[in-house]
């Protein structure tokens, strides 16, 4: 009977955890996927600009270049605050 007991106490501890996962991890995609909207407006419009205003951004920046540097910025700003949220949210 006490097997019993402490198994399913374990059980709801482990589900505890679970749930607090999912939380956290759902927070954190939803603040990296705002902060990746942002980064990727801010970076696309003096990118888009430049390669019409400077001559040596035209001459060397072709559109695949213009998408890279965009999706660089909006990737590594997605990782880097969906990280600190989840941090954040678990020491919560």
């Amino acid at each position: 009977m006490a097997k019993n007991v402490a198994q399913s106490a374990t059980l709801a501890s482990l589900d505890q955890k679970l749930a607090l996962a999912k939380r956290c991890s759902h927070e954190g995609v939803v603040a990296g996927a705002k902060a990746a909207i942002v980064a990727t407006i801010a970076t696309a419009i003096p990118t888009l600009a430049s390669v019409r205003m400077l001559p040596w951004a035209k001459a060397n920046l072709n559109h695949t270049a213009q998408a890279l540097i965009i999706s660089t910025a909006a990737g590594a700003a997605y990782f880097i605050v969906a990280d600190k949220t989840v941090l954040a949210t678990a020491r919560k």
